[in-house]
């Protein structure tokens, strides 16, 4: 009796099935030698084979990175490569495509994949057995592919003899022979689970066979290709522990370290904009920015209440940090929040108002500056500055980019806003921020505007709070309170500082 499972199973197939051959028509009149010569072409020219063999996975053209991938993978018969590209980006279509490419051309016959689950593996691996038997043009130019009695779900040999074999972790994958041949792809694809890395022990485990019983399956006189597909879910994963020994190791995020989209041509800026807006700070980290966002050993909480009124403070600042340093960006690191900050100085307390703290345009970053100045001057507050990190690596971005749009949005406002650098020479990032908001939080005397708990930006801000820790990735919002906060403790701060643009006009106000 048929399970729920081989249910699903079944109408997936037949899904895939009627999909591939639907989409992959062929030229009836065409003749041997135009088809020889077509076939040539479009295997010296890898991207027009993918997108004639696969128009249905092909609807938007390719970004860089998939070409980069496409390449490496047909280039080198021998090689580790794990990619962390983020949710749609199309991770597993792209090593089926690639390893279709090369199973079809005779480059390679011998396919594993593993999962966290052998069901799991099976529904990876249902993909290529669909286009195998139902592709057209497969068919056409391949000949027919699917064999009699050796074409089952979980495992299957061509007609031509390359084999394909779904395996879950801890499976024994020994003796796994085509033949004489040994596997010489080994694909790996979610197998790590938001469960299994909460627990390092059944890391360390998943690892170990992944390293010694998986791996080891290969001959060691043949070329082994290993593609490892997964975010970095955890800090500590079988991701990241393949990814130590990688060939490569490729981490492409949703967006690029300018804030742009990295596949434009599929995904839009309204697009993520919509996508990631119904989802915390902390799943969109982990989920699109291979960041994952757990609760660091700093601030375990943060205390909300009723700010006093702004004009009440002893001081208030407004601290704005740009996010232009290039000192702790690589080439695979994502790009950095812009934030600005108003906090306000009663007694011992530290009260957080106001925030902005979002990945963003320079001219977004500027309006912010306006919006605090405002939100400031509307609070009844006359007097006061708004500080900008400006370190020596941000300098040329301050000077040759901010400053210009300052001085372009007074014209939009009627007035300019009275702005300082800080070029206060800061320690290490993290212990900064241990050092000035630790104590102040921990004695009760951070306090973060209630009325803002439900605000994205606040949200945003609450989420790296939580998570700082001296190895996270993200602490830019932390980070631009450290300087508000810093600034209100030390008063006596003039020598740090260069004036940069004059007084208000109260003209133009």
């Amino acid at each position: 009796m048929a399970t729920a499972e081989d249910k699903k199973y079944l109408d997936l197939w037949n899904q895939y099935r009627e999909n591939s051959a639907r989409a992959t028509p062929i030229d009836l009149k065409e003749t041997p030698a135009e088809k020889r010569k077509r076939i040539e072409h479009l295997e010296a020219h890898p991207e027009e084979w993918k997108n004639y063999y696969f128009p249905h996975h092909c609807k938007s053209p390719s970004a860089p990175f998939h070409k980069r991938f496409f390449k490496r993978i047909i280039n080198n018969p021998e090689w580790y490569e794990v990619i962390s590209w983020s949710r749609e980006l199309a991770k597993s279509t792209s090593v089926m495509m690639v390893v279709l490419f090369l199973v079809l051309t005779k480059r390679k016959r011998n396919i594993l994949l593993c999962s966290d689950s052998e069901s799991n593996a099976i529904r990876l691996l249902l993909p290529y057995k669909s286009e195998l038997e139902a592709n057209q043009r497969i068919i056409n130019d391949y000949g027919t592919q699917e064999s009699i009695g050796k074409w089952e779900a979980g495992e299957f040999i061509t007609k031509k003899g390359a084999s394909f074999r779904a395996l879950g972790a801890g499976q024994n994958p020994r003796g796994t022979k085509n033949d004489a041949v040994r596997p010489d792809v080994i694909l790996s694809d979610d197998i790590d689970t938001d469960e299994l890395v909460r627990n390092a022990e059944r890391v360390k485990s998943r690892v170990k066979w992944l390293t010694e019983a998986l791996y080891a399956c290969r001959s060691i006189s043949e070329p082994l290709l290993w593609i490892a597909c997964g975010n970095i879910i955890a800090k500590y994963s079988c991701i990241t522990e393949m990814a130590k020994v990688a060939d490569n190791h490729e981490i492409i995020n949703i967006r690029d370290k300018e804030g742009k989209s990295t596949w434009p041509e599929k995904n839009t800026e309204e697009l993520i904009d919509r996508a990631l807006s119904k989802q915390p700070w902390s799943a969109q980290q982990k989920e699109y920015y291979n960041n994952p966002v757990s609760e660091g050993d700093t601030f375990k909480d943060i205390t909300y209440s009723k700010c006093p009124p702004l004009r009440s403070c002893d001081h208030v600042v407004v601290y704005a940090d740009p996010s232009t340093s290039n000192k702790d960006r690589g080439a695979n690191k994502q790009a950095s929040y812009k934030g600005v900050v108003v906090l306000g100085a009663k007694g011992r307390r530290r009260y957080l108002y106001k925030v902005w703290l979002d990945q963003t345009s320079n001219a977004k970053f500027v309006d912010w500056l306006y919006e605090a100045y405002m939100y400031v001057k509307e609070a009844g507050v006359d007097t006061h500055r708004i500080y900008i990190e400006n370190n020596s690596l941000q300098d040329p971005h301050y000077q040759q980019v901010l400053l210009p749009l300052i001085y372009a949005k007074a014209d939009l406002y009627g007035f300019t806003i009275p702005v300082t650098e800080d070029k206060r020479k800061k320690p290490d990032k993290f212990f900064r921020i241990e050092g000035t908001l630790e104590p102040l939080n921990r004695l009760g005397n951070l306090i973060f505007n209630v009325k803002e708990q439900k605000e994205p930006n606040m949200v945003r801000m609450h989420d790296q709070m939580i998570g700082v820790s001296e190895s996270a990735k993200m602490m830019d919002g932390p980070d631009a309170l450290e300087g508000a906060a810093w600034l209100c403790q030390n008063r006596a701060v003039k020598h740090n500082m260069s004036y940069a643009v004059g007084a208000i006009d109260n003209r133009k106000y």
